[in-house]
């Protein structure tokens, strides 16, 4: 055999190979699903999302696993407590040495609604004690939701959507330094209230309207700090993401410090048949070569906050000026590739 031949032989079962070894998943992850977030370590995606009464948590080592995937209760809401009901939003997490998980919990009236705070030191979040740490709230303790954290130069931050009083109507982003992960430190600081239209589709009807921000999540890239937002009402197909930015090198405990981009960044595509996409969380690819989005949303028009919203994710790009660009939400069932792992055993 010539070498022109082996060489041909060699390309073919170099493609080959990739072939067998390509993976592919399609959206929805699953069936149902609201808020949905993600956290890779040491080999595993962790998972979770709304469920309502409890903290569950999936382990996996594929998104198209999820469906499959070890999952568990990592917490049972105990009765008629502050924190029995309406668990929303979780964030499982890895935050200095520990295990935490952030939920939003009530008594079964709304306007009860604050943050909690689990904790667990064992190495792997599926085992090991989970323990209620408690409420996290700054000195005002209004109503509040949506919590994520970041560890940023050696300093804890939180941001969630929150209440200016103690009534509906709007809901705003806050940020606070925190003590440790389990306890804010010092006042909040209002970073955005609902500014344009598209931000205040929110009619709930007999007269009752709420402008929202909320789902806020932290995205670090080069020397910018992103924060990207759910606006309007989920239970509009008008929900959409939007954004807030700021110098890495600024005062992020400062309102000047934030510019909101004046359009959404990502929203519904009645062309792909995705509706009031929102409540994304980020995670990188198992290599971290590659920006991924995780998002909620609706496969029709006006199925609103229930139990049609599945979770969803693609891969996202950067653009020329450092600001992240989502695309369009991609048409449930289309094959996609999955998350990069070269050189990952």
């Amino acid at each position: 055999m010539n070498r022109l031949k082996l060489k041909l032989l060699f390309a073919l079962c170099l493609l080959v190979i990739g072939g067998l070894n390509a993976q592919t998943f399609t959206n929805p992850l699953l069936p149902s699903g609201a808020d949905p977030y993600s956290y890779y370590k040491d080999g595993y995606y962790y998972y979770t999302h709304t469920t309502g009464n409890r903290v569950d948590l999936w382990k996996t080592k594929t998104l198209d696993g999820l469906k499959d995937a070890e999952r568990k209760t990592i917490w049972k809401a105990p009765t008629a407590t502050m924190y029995s009901k309406e668990i929303w939003a979780p964030e499982v997490m890895f935050l200095r040495g520990k295990w935490y998980a952030y939920f939003a919990a009530d008594d079964g009236r709304n306007e009860h609604h604050r943050m909690y705070v689990l904790e667990n030191a064992s190495a792997d979040p599926m085992k090991g004690e989970w323990v209620f740490k408690g409420k996290i709230a700054d000195p005002t303790d209004k109503w509040a939701i949506d919590g994520d954290v970041i560890d940023f130069k050696g300093q804890l931050y939180m941001i969630w959507s929150g209440w200016e009083g103690d009534k509906n109507g709007k809901q705003e982003i806050f940020i606070a330094k925190l003590k440790n992960p389990w306890t804010v430190d010092g006042q909040r600081v209002k970073i955005s209230t609902p500014k344009f239209d598209w931000e205040k589709n929110g009619d709930l009807g007999g007269g009752e309207h709420v402008d929202v921000n909320e789902g806020p999540q932290f995205l670090v890239h080069g020397d910018k700090v992103f924060i990207i937002y759910s606006a309007s009402g989920c239970w509009t197909d008008f929900y959409a993401l939007g954004m807030l930015s700021a110098s890495a090198k600024s005062n992020l405990l400062d309102p000047a410090s934030w510019k909101k981009f004046n359009q959404p960044v990502f929203q519904q595509s009645p062309k792909n048949g995705v509706y009031a996409p929102g409540h994304n969380s980020f995670f990188k690819s198992p290599d971290g070569r590659e920006d991924w989005i995780l998002y909620h949303a609706n496969d029709k028009p006006g199925q609103g906050c229930g139990g049609f919203r599945s979770p969803r994710a693609q891969k996202f790009s950067w653009n020329s000026d450092g600001t992240p660009n989502f695309g369009t939400p991609v048409k449930p069932g289309e094959s996609l590739a999955s998350p990069s792992n070269r050189n990952i055993n």
